[in-house]
């Protein structure tokens, strides 16, 4: 019988962990399943989102992702998308790791790239020096799950209905409305992400159920920190 991979907690510590992907491809789940494996483990682990890791960036992803925004330019997206994640580093991700938590992010500054600047056509020549300035740390592994984007809108929409369903609201964000043909560029983006960064960002099939997308995302992690 084959031992099951483990990976350091030593090796972990001061670790910023992300997961990426298009609307619906299960991010969210897995980041949190990830989170508690490594809290298993005795690490410190802080868990957190963008937008909305913060109490400023709660107010800015009202902003960005309700669906009443609509009219929200994508000019205006992108810097209210950058003020997030500046008040998040300062005030969440860089102290965790300085002090030796791993770090799990829903999200993070890869999703910028997809989504405005590969989906939304966005010039970033002009931003990107004080991108480069200030958005600081990258992860040190970010995780791509790559879903179809018609499977991926189906779980959205099996979503939206149980949120109706149970709660009276609306599931689907101002971002998870856009037409098809945003989301398969996005996908796009992440796919060049990955060829560019190859030893950072890492394509897992999130197609599968839950629990087996979960082992490959271990597998990895106990790949790169080795116990």
């Amino acid at each position: 019988m084959s031992t099951p991979p483990s990976a350091s907690p030593a090796s972990l510590r001061g670790k910023f962990l992300s997961f990426e992907g298009i609307d619906g491809c299960g991010k969210s789940t897995q980041a949190a399943a990830l989170a508690e494996r490594l809290e298993r483990l005795g690490l410190s682990v802080v868990r957190t989102r963008e937008p909305g890791g913060t109490k400023a960036g709660q107010a800015l992803r009202s902003v960005l992702l309700a669906p009443e925004y609509r009219g929200l330019v994508p000019d205006a997206e992108l810097l209210l998308f950058l003020a997030d994640r500046v008040q998040h580093l300062e005030e969440v991700i860089r102290p965790a790791l300085a002090r030796g938590a791993a770090v799990v992010c829903d999200r993070f500054h890869d999703a910028t790239v997809a989504f405005q600047h590969h989906a939304r056509g966005l010039d970033f020549s002009l931003v990107q020096p004080w991108i480069d300035a200030h958005i600081r740390p990258l992860p040190h592994l970010t995780f791509w799950l790559d879903v179809d984007p018609a499977a991926a809108m189906a779980r959205l929409r099996r979503r939206e209905g149980a949120a109706r369903e149970n709660a009276g609201s609306e599931a689907l964000t101002r971002l998870d409305q856009e037409p098809a043909e945003f989301h398969r560029r996005v996908r796009q983006g992440y796919r060049t992400l990955a060829e560019r960064e190859p030893s950072r960002v890492l394509r897992i099939d999130g197609a599968p159920a839950i629990e087996p997308v979960h082992e490959a995302i271990w597998a990895a992690v106990c790949e790169r920190f080795p116990a």
